[in-house]
């Protein structure tokens, strides 16, 4: 039998408890052998965003995962100039794992916006994808083929994360203690 591999990809702007939930519900219902994860370099849909540094976010994405054999973390698009495209990831990911399954995890508002992605065709070529379906989503609005991934619904956002960090109000329990050390020690998102 082939080797799943889910494939999640992000800001990671910082990983939080969401992201936790989603990739240990898509490795255990989807029959993943491992989630990797993997930190946009320059993402292109944020241009002209302030995003923190690629190595900061690397090694919180690193720090939220860490103990867990589930999960990998992969650093190819921080390692590749220019824009992160989802289809050179997978092509990449494709060359170096000969024989796997490819599975990438999408929210329903990415798997939305899909076919305006560099390369859409592609894409659906090289990988399944799997949706994430937290509220019993509208199928429809979907135009390809897809699995469909339940997974509890933590209303737990980047941007929120954040914007508590700059208010100064905690965040304990959004994401992982050795996620929040970083944050600390370097500042992060103080001016948010």
């Amino acid at each position: 039998m082939a080797m799943r591999l889910g494939v999640l990809g992000g800001t990671f702007d910082p990983p939080h408890l969401g992201h936790l939930v989603l990739a240990s519900e898509a490795h255990y219902a989807l029959g993943l052998d491992v989630v990797v994860w993997i930190p946009a370099g320059c993402p292109p849909h944020k241009r002209g965003q302030r995003i923190t540094s690629a190595e900061l976010r690397l090694a919180m994405t690193r720090a939220a995962i860490v103990g867990d054999h589930r999960f990998r973390v992969d650093d190819r698009e921080i390692r590749r100039p220019g824009p992160s495209y989802t289809v050179d990831t997978l092509r990449e990911l494709r060359d170096d794992n000969p024989g796997a399954e490819l599975v990438l995890l999408l929210g329903r508002d990415a798997a939305q916006d899909l076919p305006n992605w560099h390369q859409p065709e592609a894409i659906l070529e090289l990988a399944r994808v799997a949706v994430v379906d937290r509220a019993g989503g509208d199928d429809a609005a979907i135009a390809f083929p897809h699995e469909r991934l339940s997974s509890p619904r933590i209303d737990i956002s980047a941007r929120e994360i954040r914007r508590r960090v700059g208010v100064g109000a905690p965040i304990r329990y959004w994401v992982p203690a050795a996620v929040e050390e970083i944050i600390r020690r370097h500042g992060l998102y103080k001016e948010s």
